[in-house]
């Protein structure tokens, strides 16, 4: 069968700048907390690999764009680091960092490779941090400060924004379940974090709007379904729900719907951690939505009622409502330890059909981890992730069927373009289309899978 995709499918993949730039001496890039939590625990990263030792795209960035170009890219989401434009977060902007991402740009433009823009992806400034980050309101102010900066500088060229990537992880990491700085536990201030992540990303799209910028924002979120374990049982379908209340609408309903999600909003009061909402802040949201939204996805999360009497900390917690079953015949990423569904990409373009208005939509990150790929090498160097190639090809036939379907997807993201960096497991598996070698300073090798994926996107489609 032939899957041709809609004329003008963006084709290409997605990154973010604290993984991929690299810190260099005499970059005057401000410490983020990823900088500052290495120095204080290096064993907490995987083989010591500390965020200065990214994929070195700061100094081989031309090197990079035409290995993109050469991989079938018509499109390319990355971050503007904010502690290397502002190093402190607030006040004096980095002209180094501006010469940066305005030759990254251009270079993108000039090979027919349209950037897209993610300002938040997980790297709070430390001098921010230190503060109290996004528990701290005035955080907010200093984002959109940094946004508006980001939209003077480089509006004129980049023409797809967007407020955060996948917000609800800063919440879970640093908030709830410890793999993000600051590692705490305490689902009020998870609560608070998140209110203010959604306020921002509204008040964010109020000022670029009002700019008359000749473009569109959004936010990009890792939308997980929520799957009962028994449809026909009510106490695993509420559980589910609730799971979804939790980790997919409490940001997708204000961010389409400029409303947070009533369950939600009633458990949180019942538990008495509503967060401190101020006159006006609900208005702003409600009338500053996204453009378009951007969709992380990579596994299907599996509910079933309440059954373990397991705590995970003193104090209330997402897992009080559920728990997470574990379906038998499943499908597994054995590295990554996550299950493969490649169904769920077409039941979350159908929800967003069917209860969002058929926003348009793209699929901003779905990709495949593997440690050691070093085994699947070819004779040139290369190497042979059919198993990639299968991934890859396996989600978009189910994306194909819900564009048949009405569904507004404008285009495919992989995660991601080279190898790159991942907060705590740093360089342990491998995503991109293109492979690092670390320890060869960054030598780039085109994998199988990228040389395929020149061959879809010149094509549009595969039979």
């Amino acid at each position: 069968m032939k899957y041709e995709f809609p004329e003008g499918f963006w084709w290409g993949s997605a990154a973010s700048g604290p993984q991929t730039e690299g810190v260099f001496e005499g970059d005057n890039k401000g410490d983020n907390i990823w900088d500052h939590w290495y120095r204080e625990e290096p064993e907490k990263f995987f083989n010591q690999v500390g965020p200065e030792k990214t994929s070195y795209f700061y100094e081989k960035y031309k090197e990079d764009i035409q290995l993109m170009k050469e991989t079938g890219h018509t499109t390319f989401r990355t971050s503007i680091q904010w502690s290397r434009l502002i190093p402190n977060g607030t006040g004096e902007v980095n002209q180094k960092a501006v010469e940066f991402y305005n030759d990254v740009i251009n270079e993108l433009l000039a090979n027919d490779i349209e950037p897209f823009i993610n300002l938040y992806h997980f790297d709070m400034p430390m001098k921010l941090q230190e503060k109290g980050g996004w528990l701290n309101r005035k955080t907010v102010d200093a984002y959109v400060e940094f946004a508006e900066k980001c939209f003077e500088l480089f509006g004129d060229r980049v023409k797809k924004w967007f407020t955060h990537n996948e917000p609800i992880v800063p919440v879970e990491g640093g908030y709830l379940y410890q793999f993000h700085y600051p590692n705490e536990v305490n689902m009020k201030k998870a609560v608070q974090v998140a209110y203010h992540e959604v306020l921002s990303s509204a008040k964010a799209i109020k000022v670029y709007h009002e700019m008359n910028l000749d473009g569109e924002i959004g936010i990009i979120l890792n939308l997980t379904p929520s799957y009962p374990r028994d449809e026909t049982n009510p106490e695993d379908v509420k559980a589910a729900k609730l799971a979804d209340a939790f980790f997919n609408r409490s940001f997708l309903d204000p961010s389409v719907k400029g409303e947070f999600p009533t369950d939600l909003v009633e458990l949180l009061k019942e538990i008495d951690h509503l967060p401190v909402i101020e006159e006006g802040d609900l208005e702003t949201i409600k009338n500053n939505t996204v453009d378009l939204l951007g969709v992380n996805y990579y596994q299907p999360r599996r509910i079933k009622a309440k059954e373990s009497s397991e705590k995970l900390a003193d104090g209330p917690m997402p897992d009080d409502y559920f728990d997470n079953y574990i379906k038998p015949d499943r499908k597994m990423n054995p590295y990554r330890g996550w299950e493969i569904y490649e169904k769920g990409v077409y039941d979350i373009l159908t929800n967003l059909r069917e209860n969002y208005g058929n926003i348009r939509c793209y699929i901003s990150e779905n990709g495949m981890g593997v440690e050691g790929e070093e085994a699947y090498i070819n004779p040139d160097g290369s190497i042979k992730d059919d198993y990639r190639i299968e991934f890859v090809k396996d989600h978009l036939i189910y994306m194909h069927q819900a564009i048949q379907e009405g569904s507004n997807v404008q285009g495919y993201h992989m995660w991601t373009c080279m190898d790159n960096w991942s907060w705590t497991n740093a360089y342990k598996n491998r995503y991109g289309f293109i492979a690092v070698d670390i320890e060869n300073e960054g030598k780039r090798t085109v994998k199988k899978s990228g040389r395929w994926f020149k061959e879809i996107s010149d094509a549009n489609g595969f039979d």
